[in-house]
């Protein structure tokens, strides 16, 4: 991934994020998965995945053979997806989270109408961030994206509700009902505060749930702080100078980029919630090369990873032991 430029990266990224959206809205609907709580039935890959119990109970199979069944269809399953998850997670970070996860679609999606709104990616945002559009002008905030914003919040928030009752009901169902006014009381107040709720976190706190509130993303992180060669961002600190005249006036293009609201230049430990989007890198790149100039970001994995890390230590004990100096300096 590394290799790629800037467009590239990003239009990669784009359709795998674009590509799973759509895996996350059809799969109940086509029975890939869900669970159908009117018949406590499990659906995998449009067959019914039982795990021999009911079998059991009619006395048609061996409490050994249930055994097998449950370990077979049951554990060993669980175990090979959870396995490859953090496999991937241990080397890669929160890459599902940049690359997959449907709710941060939703999230870069809402940043940019509101960042055309209010010049800002959230409402708690203390400073505007100055960005360029395709064509390098400035974005200007316009009022008139208000009603933009808040309609994508809306329209998210129903999709999310509608889609996760889909996954406990039949969707056609659910979908009969709505469309003919006959939704039956609880799937009307599971509609309604799923759309109340999910709606509210669109608009006030879809980072903070991102950073702090997604266990997926939680243990994606620890994952990856455990692996001193798991990708990340590598910093040419020797080239640091030139990150004056990066994007100028604006300031590090990298900084303003990046949508998690993190630093991409920070040290690995400040970087626990970055989601690997690579947006931080294609900025660099492309403030950078309109200066005829190799990027300073790029990805580091494995010994790279470690190498970079050994650095950035020094770096951080440097500048720990530039600060006593001067604070003893101003004691005496």
């Amino acid at each position: 991934m590394a290799s790629l430029t800037a467009p590239e990266l990003q239009s990669r990224r784009l359709r795998w994020q674009v590509g799973f959206f759509v895996f996350f809205l059809l799969a109940p609907v086509l029975n890939l998965f869900r669970f159908d709580l009117t018949q406590t039935q499990l659906w995998v890959l449009g067959f019914k995945w039982s795990l021999g119990i009911d079998a059991l109970m009619r006395g048609e199979i061996s409490a050994t053979q249930a055994g097998l069944s449950l370990l077979w269809r049951g554990l060993l399953p669980i175990a090979l997806v959870v396995g490859v998850f953090f496999t991937v997670a241990w080397r890669y970070g929160r890459l599902y989270c940049g690359w997959l996860c449907p709710h941060f679609s939703a999230v870069e999606l809402l940043n940019k109408a509101l960042h055309r709104a209010i010049g800002k990616f959230s409402l708690w945002d203390k400073h505007v961030t100055r960005r360029r559009n395709s064509v390098g002008a400035f974005i200007q905030p316009r009022k008139a994206w208000w009603p933009v914003f808040l309609a994508l919040s809306l329209a998210l928030g129903f999709t999310w509700a509608i889609t996760l009752l889909s996954y406990l009901l039949p969707p056609l169902r659910i979908w009969s009902h709505l469309l003919h006014g006959g939704l039956t009381p609880g799937e009307a107040r599971f509609l309604w505060i799923g759309t109340v709720v999910f709606t509210a976190e669109f608009v006030l706190a879809r980072h903070l749930f991102c950073r702090f509130g997604c266990a997926v993303g939680l243990f994606q992180s620890l994952v990856w702080m455990a692996n001193p060669k798991g990708m990340v961002v590598s910093f040419r600190r020797e080239r640091a100078r030139e990150c004056r005249s990066c994007d100028a006036p604006l300031g590090s293009a990298c900084d303003n980029a990046c949508p998690m609201r993190l630093h991409p230049r920070d040290i690995k430990r400040m970087m626990f919630s970055c989601v690997q989007c690579g947006q931080c890198l294609s900025q660099c790149d492309r403030s950078q090369g309109a200066q005829d100039r190799s990027p300073v970001l790029n990805w580091a994995v494995g010994v790279d990873a470690v190498r970079e890390t050994l650095r950035q230590r020094k770096a951080e004990q440097a500048e720990q032991a530039a600060q006593v100096k001067q604070a003893s300096k101003e004691v005496c």
